[in-house]
């Protein structure tokens, strides 16, 4: 049984979407295994040619943001990185064509994951926090049948310890009953606690690498459950 005995009076819990309430991140691993083999690159590995995507993921984020339109850019400027070269108009296209996947395919709940809200719902304030792409992010939300439960709905350029005050000043939360439940240690968690509020993780082990973080060992506001579903027992 999960301690219960400092989080009982909640009256905010404010969720992450993608990995936390349904798969995303493994299309985007999907499509980087499909254009790894594309590029099929005559001397680096495919953990190098990894690595150097990350690099470009990583800068371009600070520019461009998130989202599946800055993911393809990323993957034909890693192409013509690494091939020295301007892509071709056809070139150009299959590399861009591997995300399409990402943001047409069927939304994937995790498991639990409507039944542990309909339960939430009837004791907390449900707010959903997400980065990315808005259009694109609430299309997802649409798709996946879970909007009614969240209000507000915010999505954001970066979950950083700023964003998280200002949301919690925004709904007129107080941030010593206020947690904050996601699947990245990087944006939902460490940000989270600096601002004040407590943090749960729900570990996917599909997790982007440039989201892992070293989490508190020690922390009164921190929590870990295994599934989402263990959440009604955590509050």
């Amino acid at each position: 049984m999960l301690d219960t005995g400092s989080v009982a009076s909640v009256p905010w819990l404010i969720c992450d979407a993608d990995d936390t309430l349904w798969e995303n991140n493994i299309y985007f691993e999907h499509a980087i295994s499909e254009f790894i083999r594309y590029l099929d690159h005559p001397r680096l590995s495919p953990v190098a040619v990894r690595q150097r995507l990350d690099e470009i993921e990583s800068r371009n984020i600070k520019l461009r943001g998130y989202g599946t339109k800055n993911f393809a850019h990323n993957l034909v400027e890693c192409f013509e990185t690494l091939r020295g070269r301007p892509a071709t108009e056809e070139q150009r296209r299959r590399v861009v064509g591997m995300t399409d996947r990402i943001s047409s395919g069927e939304i994937e709940l995790l498991p639990g994951v409507a039944k542990t809200l309909a339960e939430l719902r009837r004791r907390y304030r449900l707010a959903l926090l997400t980065k990315g792409d808005p259009e694109e992010q609430h299309t997802k939300l649409d798709r996946s049948g879970l909007k009614a439960f969240f209000k507000p709905v915010a999505t954001v350029p970066e979950k950083d310890v700023e964003c998280y005050r200002a949301l919690v000043s925004q709904i007129g939360a107080d941030p010593a009953t206020t947690w904050m439940i996601g699947n990245s240690p990087k944006s939902d968690i460490n940000p989270a606690l600096e601002a004040g509020l407590g943090a749960v993780l729900v570990p996917n082990p599909s997790t982007w690498s440039l989201e892992m973080q070293a989490v508190p060992e020690s922390h009164e506001r921190f929590r870990t459950v295994e599934r989402f579903a263990d959440l009604t027992a955590l509050f």
